[in-house]
C-alpha cells in the first residue's frame, strides 16, 4: 500500500526540514520545495495527498501557488494547507476564499500539524463518499438518457468544492464554462439594477442545480451566485454538457423542464411585485424559503436577502417579520426564522 504523499512548499530551510522530520515519522512520504515555482513543479509531477504552503517566499508566493495549482484538473483536488506568520484576518479570508483549505499559523506543534493534516485527509474522503452516493441522486436529471455513465466519468476527476457563508461562485458578466450542483447548503443567485440595487433571482438548495440558463443563453453568466450559508458544490464543465446534449435527446429534454419552471418561476415572481401587498410577498417568501428546507421548520436568511427577494426595504422587511412574530405566525433568533404556522402564512398568500 503507497504511502499518504504530503508536499512541503517553504524557503525557509530549517522549518521546512523539521516539518519534513515531523512527517516521516508519522509513516508520510515527504516531497520537498523551496519556493514556489518548484513547488508547483513537484506538485504536477507527483500529486501528493496534502500540500503545506508557505505564503511569503521568493519566486512566487504561496497565493500563486494555489492559483496554478486551481487552475488545473490533475491539482485542484488536491487539500491545500496555508503554513504562515500571518495572523491578519484579511490575509486568512483572502486564502480561504482563493481555496485554501486550512491554515496553521507559525510556530505550531507536532499535534496541530498532524491533526491538520489527518482533518484534511478524512474530509476529502468523506467528500468523495459524499459524492459517490450522490451520484445515484442526480439520475433525475439524466434519468433514462443513457448519458449518466458518462457524465459518471466526467464527474469523477472533479472536485467537489466547499464554499464559505458569503463567497461568490461566479460573477455576472463572468465566462459561462459550467453548471453547478448543490450537494450541501444554500445558494443564492443575483442581479444587479441600473441603479445599484440587488435583486434576487433564485434561492437553490440541496440537489437543485443552477447556472443552467446562462449556460445555453451566451457565452456569460446573467447573475451572481452567492453562498448562502456554507455550501458543498459539483460541477458539469459546459463541453461535457454540450457533448451529453448532442448524444442524448433526453438529457434536453430535462434541460427544457428545469428551464421552463425557472421561467414560470420568474413570472411569478415579478406578478407579486406588480399586484401583491408587501405581506402577501413576504409570506410566499417565507413559504417558498421553507420549501426548500422540507426536514425542518428553521432556516437562516438575512434581512437583506429577505427585502431583495421580496423587492421591499429593509425596514419594511423589519416591520414585516416583527407583525408576523407578534401574530405567531413565525419566531426570529439570530438570524434563524422558524415557521409557526405554514397554514396561516399560505392562507396569507392567497
Amino acid at each position: 500500500m503507497n504511502k499518504t504523499c504530503i508536499l512541503i512548499i517553504e524557503d525557509i530551510n530549517d522549518i521546512r526540514e523539521s516539518i519534513s522530520e515531523i512527517l516521516e515519522l508519522a509513516n508520510y512520504e515527504v516531497l520537498q520545495a523551496e519556493n514556489g515555482k518548484q513547488g508547483v513543479a513537484l506538485a504536477i509531477k507527483h500529486i501528493p495527498d496534502v500540500i503545506l504552503c508557505d505564503i511569503m517566499m521568493p519566486e512566487l508566493d504561496g497565493y500563486g501557488v494555489l492559483h496554478l495549482l486551481s487552475k488545473r484538473e490533475d491539482t485542484a483536488l488536491i487539500p491545500f494547507i496555508f503554513i504562515t506568520a500571518k495572523t491578519d484576518r484579511v490575509e486568512v479570508r483572502k486564502g480561504i476564499e482563493m481555496g485554501a483549505d486550512d491554515y496553521l499559523t507559525k510556530p505550531f506543534d507536532d499535534i496541530e500539524l498532524l491533526s491538520a493534516i489527518e482533518s484534511r485527509l478524512k474530509k476529502k474522503e468523506r467528500q468523495q463518499n459524499l459524492y459517490s452516493a450522490n451520484l445515484s441522486k442526480m439520475s433525475s436529471l439524466f434519468q433514462s438518457s443513457g448519458g449518466l455513465d458518462e457524465l459518471k466519468k466526467a464527474f469523477d476527476e472533479r472536485k467537489i468544492k466547499t464554499y464559505k457563508k458569503k463567497q461568490i461562485i461566479y460573477y455576472e458578466g463572468d465566462a459561462a464554462n459550467a453548471v453547478y450542483l448543490i450537494i450541501s447548503g444554500a445558494v443564492k443567485t443575483t442581479k444587479m439594477t441600473d441603479g445599484g440595487k440587488e435583486f434576487m433571482m433564485g434561492v437553490y438548495s440541496k440537489e437543485d442545480y443552477f447556472g443552467i440558463t446562462s449556460l445555453f443563453a451566451g457565452n456569460e453568466y446573467k447573475e451572481t451566485a452567492e453562498v448562502l450559508e456554507d455550501a458543498t458544490v459539483c460541477s458539469v464543465p459546459r463541453d461535457i454538457i454540450d457533448q451529453l446534449l448532442y448524444k442524448y435527446p433526453d438529457i434536453a429534454q430535462k434541460f427544457i423542464n428545469i428551464l421552463a419552471h425557472n421561467v414560470l418561476a420568474h413570472e411569478e415572481q415579478l406578478l407579486q411585485l406588480a399586484y401583491f401587498s408587501v405581506r402577501k410577498r413576504m409570506a410566499e417568501v417565507l413559504l417558498k424559503l421553507h420549501a426548500k428546507y422540507p426536514h425542518t421548520d428553521s432556516f437562516e436568511i438575512s434581512r437583506e436577502n429577505l427585502a431583495s427577494m421580496a423587492g421591499m426595504a429593509i425596514e419594511t422587511v423589519s416591520r414585516i417579520l416583527s407583525d408576523f412574530k407578534d401574530e405567531n405566525l413565525l419566531d426570529r433568533n439570530a438570524g434563524k426564522i422558524t415557521i409557526l404556522d405554514v397554514l396561516r402564512l399560505q392562507q396569507l398568500k392567497n
